[in-house]
C-alpha cells in the first residue's frame, strides 16, 4: 500500500483539517488523531472506522487490522474510496469539503465498512464479514449483506435505514437516499434482489423488490414500490411503481433532482 506517489485526495484532506484545526482548538486534537497524524488514507480510514466499529468482544486494534489487509490487497477498494468521496462532495449540497464526509458522514463509512466485509466474504471468511456486516448495522443503521455487489462512486445521503440484500449488484455513480430497500420478496433462496445499474437516482423510501432490473440511467421515486424490471432512463414512481417520463439527464444520480414534473412533461411531448 506504501507509494511515493502524489495523492490529491488525501493531500486535500489533511489541508482542510489542518485548517480546520487551528480555527476550533477544541477540535484540534480530534483531528489530528483521525486525519493529521496518519501519512495515508487508508491508514487515517481504518482507523477511524475501527473506532466507531469497536466493540467489546472485538477491539478497534484487531479490527484496524483487518481493514489494512483489505486495503493493502485490493487496489479496487483504494480506487473506490476516493471515487465515493468524490461523489459525496459532488452531490450533496450541504458538503463542500472532502474532510467533511471522511469524517462525519455515515453513508460513506458504512459503504466503506461494506467493502471490507464483502472482500472478507469473497475469501471464504464469511463469519467475519458478517460480524463487519452486524457492526455496520448497528454503529450507522444501514444493512447491507457482505455479498452485495456494489460499484464506485455511490452516494448513500443521509443513510439511515438502508437495506440492501445478499444478491443485490449496485452499479457505479449510483446515488441512494435514506430508508431505500433492495430487497427481495420472500422466503425464495437463490438470485433473488434487484440489480441496479449505473446512474441510477433512487430517492427516500423507495422499495425495489425482487430479482428484477433497474436500468442504467433510471430514476425512482421518493416512497415508490418497485416490483417489475425499470427500463434505462426512465423515471417511475407510485405504489406500484410505472413509468412516468424520462429523467432529464442520462445519469439522474449526478443531478440529484428529484422531483419528476419535467420528466412527464418529456413524457407528454413525446406523446405529442
Amino acid at each position: 500500500m506504501s507509494s511515493n506517489k502524489p495523492d490529491p485526495v488525501w493531500e486535500r484532506i489533511r489541508k482542510e483539517a489542518a485548517e480546520h484545526a487551528g480555527e476550533e482548538p477544541i477540535l484540534a486534537s480530534f483531528l489530528h488523531s483521525t486525519i493529521l497524524n496518519h501519512t495515508q488514507l487508508e491508514m487515517a480510514l481504518s482507523f477511524h472506522l475501527a473506532s466507531q466499529l469497536d466493540s467489546s468482544t472485538a477491539s478497534s486494534l484487531l479490527l484496524r487490522e483487518v481493514m489494512l489487509e483489505a486495503l493493502e490487497n485490493d487496489g479496487t477498494i483504494r480506487e473506490a474510496v476516493r471515487a465515493d468521496l468524490q461523489a459525496v462532495e459532488d452531490r450533496d449540497s450541504a458538503c463542500n469539503e472532502l474532510y467533511i464526509p471522511f469524517l462525519y458522514f455515515k453513508g460513506f463509512h458504512a459503504i466503506q465498512t461494506h467493502r471490507v466485509a464483502h472482500w472478507l466474504w469473497n475469501k471464504g471468511r464469511q463469519p467475519l464479514a458478517l460480524f463487519f456486516q452486524n457492526r455496520m448495522s448497528a454503529q450507522f443503521s444501514v444493512d447491507i449483506h457482505p455479498a452485495a455487489r456494489i460499484g464506485h462512486g455511490i452516494l448513500l445521503d443521509h443513510a439511515t435505514g438502508v437495506v440492501i440484500g445478499e444478491t443485490a449488484v449496485v452499479g457505479n455513480n449510483v446515488s441512494i437516499l435514506q430508508s431505500v430497500t433492495l430487497g427481495g420478496t420472500g422466503k425464495d433462496e437463490g438470485d433473488r434482489h434487484p440489480k441496479v445499474g449505473n446512474g441510477v437516482l433512487i430517492s427516500a423510501g423507495a422499495k425495489i423488490l425482487g430479482n428484477i432490473c433497474v436500468g442504467e440511467g433510471a430514476k425512482v421515486g421518493a416512497g415508490s414500490v418497485v416490483l417489475d424490471d425499470v427500463p434505462p432512463h426512465t423515471t417511475v414512481a407510485g405504489v406500484p411503481a410505472k413509468i412516468i417520463g424520462h429523467p432529464a439527464s442520462d445519469q439522474p444520480a449526478l443531478e440529484m433532482d428529484h422531483d419528476f414534473c419535467c420528466d412527464e412533461e418529456a413524457a407528454k411531448q413525446e406523446v405529442l
